[in-house]
């Protein structure tokens, strides 16, 4: 029987609904990140530079894209005959047909995968942050500690510590209690939804906890364990992690990676991240153009003005165009004399020329005003902008758009104009 030390359990089901029209034809994990990566790229590339060959992707909303893009795990070297990478998509079963309805139940409904690698230990993993950590070092820390259940933690500002599952662990690090998202926190670590389990503990917490509506870790396996009294234990993680939930805590990811000094290198040797490349001809800069302070993926042509901007691969900025502390997705092509400020533009987008998007005063959004903010101006994916339209900030654009549809070639500040037949 084959035996693995531990495997891996990448939850990368989630929809991501606060990414808005960014999430509404992938998933999460799938989207476009820093030019040429995504979301997934990095706890992939986690696992194989954490010596963790064996992964299991558990997939479930617009799964076409990730199911793609991680083929046969080639990039991260996980296309192995033992282990490497399997997507475990929700399946028919004699009994039931069900979707995943929570992130423990997502996994017991894969205890035979896990079970046909015999492993000592399970990592669970979320497929929706940005991090870059070496699995082996909390592995150790779990067997010296002689854990059941390790919870990778962070400290957090106490003032945001109520939007986490927070931790209260003693000196030794052993867990005494935790509270999700409690109104007055009692400790600042949030928990980072990266877990260690001795195999035979999560098997049993999965089979008596089976019952529950939408199985999940920090709702019913947790606690399951802590009132069995097993040993709990949590790991402090002082690294940069970052949950790009939100299209701010996205866009300034993507902005800091930018930055003079990255808080997040992406050009470490020792660490690597590794994506599926396509094959492209390298960039190419015109002479008219200026570019300063920004990542440009290959097959890209500038023929305008970048400044501070993520530019994904095979962009086209036509001439004249000024482009300014944006981000700029794969495939998409920019007009001529066009004005951006503050955008995010997903895959394969056309805006044509003379547009300017980003202008006047902030307004909050009219239909999801918690979504659309930060005077972002959000554009989704294959939409197309017709010649000479303004937009204002903290809007929405997704769909094909004609001239027709904005009144007097003006979308106003805070508006939302999505066609009929793409869904939010």
């Amino acid at each position: 029987m084959i035996k693995k030390e531990m495997i891996a359990m990448l939850l990368a089901g989630g929809q991501g609904s606060r990414l808005g029209v960014l999430t509404s034809k992938v998933a999460k994990p799938a989207v476009a990140f820093g030019g040429k990566y995504r979301i997934i790229d990095f706890p992939l590339s986690n696992c194989i530079n954490s010596g963790v060959d064996t992964v299991g992707v558990l997939t479930q909303y617009q799964p076409l894209r990730l199911n793609t893009h991680i083929g046969i795990g080639i990039p991260w070297d996980l296309d192995r005959n033992v282990g490497g990478v399997t997507v475990l998509p929700p399946y028919e079963s004699n009994t039931n047909s069900e979707w995943y309805t929570g992130t423990a139940n997502a996994i017991y409904q894969n205890i035979d995968y896990m079970e046909s690698y015999n492993p000592e230990y399970v990592l669970i993993l979320s497929g929706d942050h940005i991090y870059k950590m070496d699995y082996e070092v909390m592995l150790d820390f779990h067997k010296e500690n002689g854990a059941e259940v390790t919870i990778a933690v962070m400290p957090v500002p106490m003032e945001e510590a109520s939007r986490f599952g927070i931790i209260i662990a003693d000196q030794e690090h052993r867990i005494q209690d935790f509270e999700e998202k409690p109104a007055n926190p009692r400790s600042n670590l949030a928990s980072m939804g990266i877990y260690i389990f001795n195999w035979n503990t999560l098997k049993e917490a999965l089979i008596t906890m089976a019952s529950q509506h939408a199985l999940d870790f920090g709702k019913h396996v947790i606690p399951y364990c802590h009132e069995k009294k097993m040993p709990l234990y949590a790991y402090e993680f002082n690294g940069y992690w970052k949950d790009v939930g939100t299209l701010n805590s996205y866009w300034e990811a993507n902005m800091e990676l930018i930055d003079i000094v990255p808080e997040f290198n992406l050009y470490e040797e020792y660490w690597k991240i590794y994506t599926k490349s396509e094959i492209l001809p390298p960039q190419y800069i015109s002479a008219d153009s200026v570019v300063e302070r920004s990542i440009v993926g290959e097959g890209s042509e500038i023929y305008g003005k970048v400044y501070n901007s993520v530019i994904g691969c095979g962009v086209v900025i036509g001439a004249d165009t000024v482009v300014r502390d944006s981000i700029i997705m794969n495939q998409t092509v920019i007009g001529k004399g066009c004005q951006v400020d503050k955008a995010i533009i997903a895959e394969k987008v056309v805006v044509k020329d003379h547009v300017r998007l980003g202008v006047g005063d902030e307004v909050p959004n009219e239909t999801s005003p918690h979504i659309y903010d930060h005077g972002l101006v959000t554009v989704g994916e294959k939409s197309v902008i017709p010649s000479g339209v303004s937009v204002g900030k903290n809007t929405v654009i997704f769909g094909v758009t004609t001239e027709e549809d904005y009144e007097d070639l003006w979308l106003a500040g805070g508006k939302t104009l999505i066609k009929a037949g793409e869904q939010q």
